[in-house]
């Protein structure tokens, strides 16, 4: 087990990426922040909480997104998948929605959330945050626009992301 990320670094992470969506979406006048179910959301929620502090004057629409039953896996027996709620209550159409998720792994989750978020209307833009990404495990064609951390990894490692909230802990962790 090798750490990726300590608690500081964890956090200097979370701010540079609001430094860098700042940059890019200015005063955010057509952009939305959309969390991943179940681990994106709490990056999502502290890059939300963060640009709330950094731009007390600008309501940013922010929502959480479940892609249980938009996943090309949903029907297969050797998995049981609970969904989560969603919870989106704005359209995207004609947005720029910024996805937000911990780890990018296949892109097959990025995919299902591309085929979901369709169901809010049509986005101008979609932009990919992660706070991993594995870059060379891809089986689909799905680049993040803001990378906290790009690792190489094998296929028989795992990224854990350790969240206070949820674990007792903020870490990123390589196993195996």
């Amino acid at each position: 087990m090798k750490t990726i990320l300590n608690q500081q670094q964890l956090a200097i992470t979370i701010d540079r990426l609001c430094h860098q969506l700042m940059e890019n979406h200015l005063h955010f006048d057509h952009t939305v922040l959309i969390g991943l179910q179940p681990r994106g959301i709490y990056l999502s929620d502290r890059i939300y909480q963060k640009l709330s502090l950094l731009l007390p004057d600008i309501k940013i629409p922010y929502g959480k997104l479940d892609i249980t039953f938009y996943r090309d896996d949903y029907n297969k027996k050797e998995a049981l998948h609970i969904p989560n709620q969603t919870d989106i209550r704005f359209s995207v159409e004609n947005k720029q929605v910024i996805l937000i998720d911990d780890v990018l792994y296949t892109g097959r989750t990025i995919r299902s959330a591309l085929d979901a978020i369709l169901d809010f209307g049509r986005p101008e833009k979609v932009e990919l945050l992660v706070l991993i990404d594995r870059g060379f495990s891809r089986q689909l064609p799905i680049q993040p626009d803001y990378a906290g951390r790009t690792i190489d990894s094998i296929i028989s490692q795992r990224v854990k992301v350790l969240w206070k909230e949820k674990d007792n802990s903020d870490e990123v962790l390589l196993m195996g």
